[in-house]
């Protein structure tokens, strides 16, 4: 049970820190954790093994499942983002 609770303090604290550098007045700061996140997606394909029957086909399946699976917190990421910066140009 504590674990659950950790992961969701940690969870809490990246979005709050995504949502403080988002709302900065230039765009980079809030692109920052996003394009972390893209970049770990890429690792995570790579923990696809192979079978032994050798059939490329599943393999390649899985490791695009792995990499859109990968990809969620990038989309949340950057779905704060874009939120935060509407808000901010509305007047």
């Amino acid at each position: 049970m504590p674990a659950i609770v950790f992961l969701t303090l940690i969870a809490a604290g990246v979005l709050l820190l995504q949502i403080f550098l988002s709302s900065m007045e230039s765009r980079l700061p809030g692109l920052i954790l996003p394009f972390a996140a893209l970049l770990l997606s890429f690792l995570s394909p790579l923990n696809a093994a192979q079978t032994a029957g050798g059939v490329t086909a599943g393999l390649a399946l899985r490791m695009a499942v792995a990499w859109l699976t990968a990809n969620i917190p990038t989309a949340i990421l950057l779905a704060v983002f874009f939120a935060c910066k509407a808000k901010k140009r509305r007047p």
